[in-house]
């Protein structure tokens, strides 16, 4: 156990990337959040496609851009780390100039730009972090890291709340969307390219390297594509839960969900650095064990029927966030610190390509245990969560064990 670090602000952007990259992450997410949600719509509404073929479109296309992930953690670690960012910004350009080209009824270029915005949105997370991960150490990284999420949380949101007042103008408003969406990701790709950040690998020794052998983490690997699931909980299982089964408003769901973005937004970065106190991996763990206590939350919500059950789902709701806020402040930066510099890009793509695969199967796996019923649904992820958590805690640093010391405290 140590103490915890209190960071100035200024401290803060500078350990993020500085001013005009903080910038580049603000306008990118403002862009996100106009066309990434509104996506399934505009291949309905737009180029009058069905909606099992726009959704299968997609899928495909996030499947696909994973693939992609290995090659992006090879790029950072021959040094690359703004061209970076900045090239994963530049790919969504591509898919959106594809998604206005495209004619009515043209599934393929759907499909292709959906491949490309996937790419984009795959690529990021891992160039991101290998940035900050450069400029930033320790636990001032760490709570950069928490701003970074801060921050795009609060664009997504913003760019939602922006497409969502937009939608009554029906296909127009939908390409004007895009096209802005578009803009902005090419001025945050103009703002990232422009920090000129760039790491030598060459530096590293080959007896760092030896030293530092690349860490397996597959227990932290696998229990990231449990945790991640967390990330899903208030778009797909919560609704469904309140509106098919509590019979409850829809102003409901929606009214957690912007609960949700605020509390992300105004505590990762003082959560984080309150849990700086503990090591990473303590704190990691704690993060399934209150997520697997909101899930069974969940579980007897659904049992108080429609008079106090809509209340108890936005109290098990708060729980779940705050799972999610300690989660997202402490895995990556925990892969991070596990890390040697020489294999960061290919780690963090490994992580990446975890948390892709786990909100790539959430829906299908949510839907078929919410089909046979709420036990099934919420026990299933308290229990497997549990043991991802138990699995995170007890895993050892292979790196260490190799070199026969104590592992550092991460």
């Amino acid at each position: 156990m140590g103490t915890s670090t209190k960071i100035q602000p200024r401290a803060l952007v500078r350990a993020s990337g500085g001013p005009r990259y903080a910038v580049a992450v603000a306008v990118d997410s403002l862009g996100t959040g106009l066309l990434r949600p509104f996506l399934l719509l505009y291949g309905v509404t737009v180029l009058r496609l069905s909606a099992p073929t726009t959704g299968i479109a997609m899928t495909v296309g996030v499947v696909v851009a994973l693939v992609c992930t290995p090659a992006v953690g090879r790029w950072l670690d021959r040094g690359a780390r703004s061209t970076v960012v900045a090239a994963s910004m530049l790919v969504r350009v591509v898919g959106v100039a594809l998604l206005l080209a495209a004619p009515a009824g043209h599934v393929w270029l759907f499909a292709t730009a959906a491949l490309f915005l996937g790419i984009g949105n795959q690529s990021w997370p891992a160039a991101h972090a290998a940035l900050v991960a450069t400029v930033a150490h320790g636990r001032e990284r760490d709570a950069a890291l928490a701003a970074g999420r801060a921050v795009r949380n609060a664009g997504l949101g913003a760019g939602a709340l922006l497409a969502t007042a937009c939608l009554a103008g029906g296909t127009t408003a939908f390409q004007a969307m895009a096209a802005v969406s578009g803009l902005a990701y090419l001025a945050a790709a103009a703002l990232a390219w422009s920090v000129h950040l760039h790491t030598h690998p060459a530096a590293t020794s080959a007896k760092d390297r030896a030293d530092r052998p690349a860490p397996r983490m597959r227990a932290l690997l696998a229990a990231n594509v449990v945790y991640v699931f967390c990330l899903n909980v208030f778009e797909i299982p919560v609704p469904l839960v309140l509106v098919t089964q509590l019979h409850a408003s829809p102003v409901w769901p929606a009214a957690i969900l912007v609960g949700n973005t605020v509390l992300v937004v105004t505590l990762q970065v003082p959560v984080t650095v309150l849990m700086s106190r503990f090591s990473r991996r303590t704190v990691l763990a704690l993060a399934g064990v209150i997520l697997a206590a909101s899930y069974l939350g969940f579980l007897v919500a659904t049992s108080l029927g429609h008079g106090w059950g809509a209340p108890a789902v936005a109290t098990a709701s708060v729980v779940c966030t705050i799972g999610e806020i300690i989660y997202a402040g402490s895995a990556t930066a925990l892969v991070t610190a596990l890390t040697p510099a020489h294999v960061l890009g290919r780690t963090l793509a490994r992580f990446q390509l975890s948390t892709g695969f786990g909100l790539a199967i959430s829906p299908a796996v949510i839907t078929a245990l919410a089909s046979h019923g709420a036990a099934a649904l919420w026990g299933s992820l308290a229990g497997a969560t549990l043991l991802s958590a138990t699995a995170v805690a007890t895993e050892k640093d292979q790196g260490a064990r190799r070199a026969g010391r104590a592992p550092a405290r991460t």
